[in-house]
């Protein structure tokens, strides 16, 4: 049987909505239709709907009376959270809407069957005019992916003790996952899956894409894969304990994401020699493409606002990067003299960044956090070198990063995908070729 999956939408102290069709409360039974409000106020909620206020009690669970032609909107959704994207907008949901109480907020949780949810996921990470067999990969991917964040989900609440940071003197090692979440299975955002509803046009391509694998999953020794995907890898997939947790995943390695290995590259990435000249080059990659077909299938509008992904350069001035750090990192080191990498994983990101300056030194990890370090929103991955500008007295007044990639990297990378898709692969050698060892299995 098809299992049904929680994914929160938004957060928020009120949550407008629009009920298109009869929706039916589930533990009154009262049937509601139209435009509404759910309010949190001194810790009391309140539903404003047709004319009229009451208060609720949560959890508030709204489920379409005829679930094929009734849906949802939510009104305001903030897509692209921290990214340099971030924007709001009027989202359509099939499924019954969800309200809960999280701290000082509300929160909406859309509950829906897991193929109604990859028909959004598909169209929302990617356009829904990819190629079939780009479709039907990341049909399995983000399907085996979210069944394993479930069963980690439980596991972590079984554990109890579950930490993603470890600080000691002069160092933060950090990182971020799904494990954020513990009143649903999933975020809507790029932090879990990009997840836009049915404001997202879905093809008959892609429905027949989820269709056609429909229960497939990706298994590793009869587990279900953590399969996980980036926009770009730069050339080389990472590790995934460089990522997250060190914790191996075996179908999680190093794929040079290439038919063969560039000639005239080491592929020895955490060496800093190596590194540097892979971040500076433009090795050949199934990811280093500019054509604007190929691109158009993995971009949607808001994503090709990003001009440069499989090498990128920034530039931050002395300024920029001590209030970076400030506010990003929340360290104060005086004036920024070096910023070393102290351990790169196999694509050549960094993992462990020492930033030095004339007050203090401090070390952060993981690559997110790194990410997080030197932008207003996010670097586009951590593979990064550094260069330094109009040094006086031994102070630069400048940070040249020069970067390869566009995310964590691991997993498949959904650029390279979409070229071996419009080069005549398979969506089986594709899953193949960046999930070394995995097979597909029929789980539903």
């Amino acid at each position: 049987m098809q299992p049904k999956i929680r994914v929160g939408i938004m957060f928020s102290p009120s949550i407008e909505f629009k009920l298109h069709g009869a929706f039916r409360h589930i533990t009154s039974g009262r049937e509601f239709q139209g435009e509404g409000t759910f309010r949190l106020k001194n810790n009391v909620v309140e539903l404003s709907m047709n004319g009229e206020t009451e208060v609720c009690e949560l959890p508030f669970e709204l489920s379409p009376v005829d679930e094929q032609s009734a849906s949802f909107e939510l009104l305001n959704v903030t897509i692209g959270i921290n990214f340099h994207w971030e924007r709001k907008e009027n989202q359509s949901f099939k499924g019954a809407l969800k309200i809960i109480q999280e701290n000082d907020h509300l929160t909406a949780i859309n509950v829906l069957s897991l193929d109604d949810y990859l028909l959004s996921v598909i169209s929302s990470e990617m356009s829904a005019t990819s190629s079939a067999e780009l479709l039907k990969a990341h049909s399995v991917i983000s399907r085996s992916w979210l069944l394993a964040q479930i069963e980690k989900g439980e596991q972590i609440n079984k554990l109890g003790n579950y930490a993603t940071c470890f600080e000691s003197e002069g160092e933060r090692v950090k990182w971020y996952d799904r494990e954020d979440h513990l009143n649903f299975d999933v975020c809507a955002d790029d932090h879990c899956q990009r997840y836009q509803g049915i404001t997202k046009a879905t093809t008959t391509t892609v429905r027949k894409a989820v269709e056609s694998t429909s229960g497939l999953v990706l298994t590793y020794d009869g587990n279900i894969c953590d399969a996980r995907y980036s926009k770009c890898c730069g050339g080389v997939s990472e590790l995934f304990e460089n990522v997250w947790e060190s914790t191996p995943h075996p179908y999680l390695t190093k794929v040079v994401d290439a038919a063969s290995p560039p000639i005239d590259y080491s592929l020895e990435l955490g060496n800093e020699k190596e590194a540097n000249a892979w971040i500076t080059g433009s090795p050949d990659a199934f990811c280093n493409t500019a054509n604007p077909e190929i691109l158009s299938q993995v971009l949607n509008d808001y994503d090709r606002e990003t001009a440069d992904f499989y090498r990128w350069k920034v530039t931050l001035s002395q300024e920029e990067i001590q209030n970076l750090l400030r506010t990003k990192v929340g360290i104060e080191v005086g004036r920024v003299l070096d910023l070393v990498a102290m351990e790169r994983g196999v694509s050549g990101r960094i993992i462990r960044l020492r930033i030095i300056g004339t007050k203090s030194e401090f070390i952060i990890g993981k690559e997110l956090e790194i990410r997080k370090a030197f932008s207003a929103s996010h670097l586009y991955s951590s593979a990064f070198v550094v260069e330094k500008g109009d040094v006086k007295d031994g102070v630069p007044e400048h940070f040249y990063l020069r970067g390869a990639g566009w995310g964590h990297g691991v997993g498949l990378c959904q650029i390279g995908a979409a070229v071996m898709g419009a080069s005549g692969y398979s969506y089986t050698q594709i899953l193949n070729h960046y999930f070394k060892g995995a097979d597909i299995t029929k789980r539903y």
